[in-house]
């Protein structure tokens, strides 16, 4: 597996990205399509409605485990905060919102501490520019 960095941490998950939401865009898109053809028929109309709950579903489905993993993520780095934080910031673990936390899970053991630091000194929301100051970079392979 490749070393796993800002540039490449993104993942990507080919069954539901390439396949899964493209066949439910198309299917969305013929509905529509059919509704028009069919001078706007009933059978056309309830196609367009279960086209569009498909769609939500999916969304939906990949929304709410991502809100699983990022309180899990929550979880970890807060315990993570806990373990290697200097007494001063320890107090101040609850100040961290859930995109600093998910972007801090990032940072080595090594570097967390003075990252945490930064991120609470300067107050940084964005979690791309929280990645992005990350040296040394700690793969997490697990995510969904």
């Amino acid at each position: 597996m490749a070393e796993q960095n800002f540039a490449n941490h993104v993942r990507w998950v080919p069954g539901f990205h390439f396949f899964v939401m493209p066949v439910m865009a198309l299917n969305f898109g013929w509905s529509i399509y059919r509704l028009k053809v069919a001078n706007f028929s009933l059978d056309a109309f309830v196609g367009v409605l279960v086209a569009a709950a498909l769609v939500a579903l999916a969304l939906y489905a990949r929304l709410f485990a991502i809100a699983v993993q990022n309180r899990v993520i929550r979880l970890e780095e807060r315990m993570r905060l806990e373990r290697l934080l200097p007494a001063d910031l320890k107090a101040r673990i609850g100040e961290f919102t859930c995109g600093q936390l998910v972007a801090m899970r990032f940072a080595c053991d090594a570097e967390l501490p003075a990252l945490a630091r930064k991120v609470l000194a300067e107050n940084i929301q964005g979690r791309k520019a929280i990645k992005q100051m990350v040296q040394t970079w700690q793969a997490d392979h697990l995510r969904a």
